[in-house]
């Protein structure tokens, strides 16, 4: 898309702040805002009120737009954190906290949705909406960023289903299982309408205008989470594609013609703007795993001393926290470190490792599963700042990657904004103007023999503890000597 004078806005509703970019049809940025966000964490409990979310829109939206001369804003979109939902009135003024991706208190709810026929993971939307339900009442399920576009826009507005796939809709048959739902004490009225992302949901109305500095009249156009923002903003959307971001935990995302089917459920199947499908899952090994172990280290410094450790003389699954999610399902998993490392330095690269040989089994998992895996690979994601870590994953999984200059879930909310206004003829073709590349890595050979051990026993000792299936570990030692990019 060429340079007209005309730049999209995208939100982004973050755990610890918001995030706004304005961003031209060529990928430019013209202007960011932030402003930070604070919950309350107690045990299970992590909560955050929605009038906060929306004053740090306003003030991070101002913060985007402030220096900004002659910039037509041709749309926005928002979106938020995956599975955060809250309670309203018929008006859309919310009536509790937003509950968060991760507060845990609605264990015994995700039982009783799963005994319903409903497969949803405990920290999904859907146990903590009927959690709402039974302690506060309330006229309305929303889900993060309806909050936010209904303030935008001054009424409510629909949400979109990839926010709420986690609340139990059902993308396929683009519906909501009414039945099922009302039985377990959702009833139909309090179910939000929902469209797909890239529905124009309405305007800036002149209130909103006044506090966040957007123009009245500019087009709001329906969103989708920020997992699903960051795949926008890393262009994997062509089918066979997969983008994987690696921050706190790691998450894959990948393109497909066909939803992939998975009978455990730890890949899940979002739906694009095109009606194509977005397949992917989430892992809980990840970068959290190095604060945990080196709190005070300097990650530059510590990378320079990994190259030594090639491999590492232990053998480390970097789990964040208890439990697995993705390729398998183990909620007792826990972090292990076989041997005794030698030094700081050869745990930290055996932490890194272990990261790298979690993504080779989450791929081969995808290839078992038979997901298009011979697309591009895109790194994105917090991790993705480190050049090292960035060429050993590469190499452990044996294929080309790339890192795109801007990762952040606003770019594909920008992406999506102009999709969603006609400024693109598909999402695809949105994303392939306004995504910069940063590098390509390449894969180095002798490298990746190096791993081909420690990936066999990572694989082994899995299984060994009952975590991973058995046809599953077979599966990832039939393709030791091949890359991840398909058969």
């Amino acid at each position: 898309m060429a340079e007209d004078g005309t730049a999209w806005l995208g939100i982004d509703l973050g755990t610890q702040g918001v995030r706004v970019l304005a961003v031209t049809g060529a990928g430019r940025v013209l202007g960011s805002g932030a402003a930070p966000l604070t919950g309350r964490r107690a045990g299970p409990r992590h909560e955050q009120g929605a009038g906060d979310w929306w004053g740090a829109v306003c003030a991070a939206s101002r913060a985007a737009l402030g220096s900004l001369d002659r910039v037509r804003i041709g749309g926005l979109a928002v979106c938020a954190t995956s599975g955060t939902v809250l309670l309203t009135d018929d008006a859309g003024r919310p009536l509790t906290p937003g509950l968060m991706y991760d507060d845990g208190r609605a264990a015994a709810e995700g039982r009783r949705a799963r005994a319903a026929g409903l497969f949803v993971q405990n920290g999904w939307g859907l146990p903590k909406a009927l959690w709402l339900v039974r302690e506060c009442g309330g006229a309305r399920l929303a889900h993060q960023a309806d909050v936010i576009t209904a303030r935008l826009t001054g009424h409510p507005t629909p949400t979109d289903s990839s926010h709420a796939l986690k609340t139990a809709y059902d993308l396929e048959r683009d519906t909501w299982p009414y039945a099922a739902l009302a039985e377990l004490g959702l009833p139909e009225d309090l179910l939000p309408e929902v469209v797909r992302p890239g529905t124009r949901l309405g305007e800036v109305c002149a209130a909103a205008a006044e506090r966040t500095g957007i123009p009245a009249g500019t087009p709001v156009i329906a969103g989708m989470t920020d997992g699903c923002a960051a795949q926008i903003a890393s262009g994997a959307l062509r089918e066979g594609s997969w983008n994987s971001v690696l921050g706190t935990t790691l998450v894959l995302k990948g393109a497909a013609a066909q939803p992939v089917r998975d009978a455990t459920g730890v890949v899940y199947n979002h739906l694009a703007p095109d009606g194509s499908w977005l397949p992917g899952g989430a892992s809980s090994v990840g970068a959290g795993a190095l604060a945990a172990y080196f709190p005070h280290a300097s990650p530059a410094a510590m990378d320079k001393a990994a190259p030594a450790h090639e491999p590492a003389s232990v053998l480390a699954y970097p789990l964040t926290s208890p439990g697995e999610r993705f390729p398998f399902l183990a909620p007792d998993a826990t972090a292990f470190v076989l041997g005794e490392p030698a030094s700081d330095a050869d745990l930290w690269a055996a932490l890194l490792q272990g990261v790298g040989l979690a993504e080779r089994l989450c791929l081969d998992y995808l290839h078992h599963l038979g997901a298009p895996l011979d697309g591009p690979l895109t790194f994105t994601g917090g991790a993705a700042r480190s050049p090292y870590w960035n060429q050993l994953r590469a190499d452990i999984l044996g294929r080309p990657a790339r890192v795109p200059e801007q990762t952040e879930p606003a770019l594909g909310m920008a992406v999506l904004a102009a999709y969603g206004t006609g400024a693109a003829r598909t999402l695809a073709d949105a994303a392939e103007a306004m995504v910069r590349l940063r590098t390509v890595l390449e894969p180095r050979p002798a490298r990746t023999a190096l791993f081909a051990d420690p990936y066999a026993r990572f694989v082994d000792e899995l299984e060994r503890r009952g975590w991973l299936p058995a046809s599953v570990a077979a599966h990832a030692r039939a393709r030791l000597d091949l890359d991840t990019a398909g058969s």
